[in-house]
């Protein structure tokens, strides 16, 4: 690992993610982002968030509350939930992340339509793993790419999901490793 303070990205389930999932995906993180990756829940429940007229849950909410109880040691800190997550300007998202900042969140929910029976779990890992890497970029500064096979690129549906790889392209490689030095030397 890179870092030489110590920082830590900390996965905050509130969902049933199975611990092998989990795994994975600190797996991912930190071969991606070269820090520690601990499975540790921050929030016991996010019923503040829920919007009754739309039935839906507002992310960006989430995101300042788990900024606001992330542990000292944790440079970014994930949320991974099984509710229905939108903000306003959109009807729902996969994700959200606080640009440049310290938490991010993925959903479970819409990252399970249209899986096939034959390999369900496999293709539910893979887009959670894709969405998780996706939304701490986004943490690390890293913007939307034009690649659409990029980890960066963005997507409408769940199909473009299962389009990107699990890679970030040549040139958010750079951007994400010239913020990792950055944040590093700071």
């Amino acid at each position: 690992m890179n870092d030489p303070k110590g920082h830590i990205i900390q996965v905050s389930p509130l969902s049933d993610v199975d611990s092998p999932v989990l795994r994975q995906i600190c797996g991912r993180i930190s071969r991606i982002f070269g820090y520690n990756c601990e499975i540790r829940p921050l929030l016991q429940d996010i019923e503040f968030a829920l919007d009754r007229e739309r039935g839906q849950y507002y992310s960006t909410p989430i995101l300042h509350r788990l900024a606001d109880l992330a542990p000292a040691q944790a440079l970014k800190v994930l949320a991974i939930v099984d509710v229905d997550l939108f903000i306003p300007v959109l009807t729902h998202v996969y994700g959200e992340a606080q640009l440049g900042g310290r938490a991010c969140i993925v959903s479970t929910r819409r990252l399970k339509e249209q899986l096939s029976p034959a390999n369900q779990l496999q293709t539910l890992t893979r887009r959670l793993v894709i969405e998780a890497l996706h939304e701490l970029g986004h943490t690390f500064n890293l913007r939307h790419c034009k690649d659409p096979a990029c980890i960066m690129h963005y997507c409408r549906m769940v199909k473009d999901v299962d389009r990107k790889s699990d890679q970030l392209c040549r040139y958010c490689s750079i951007l994400l490793s010239d913020e990792i030095d950055r944040v590093n030397a700071g």
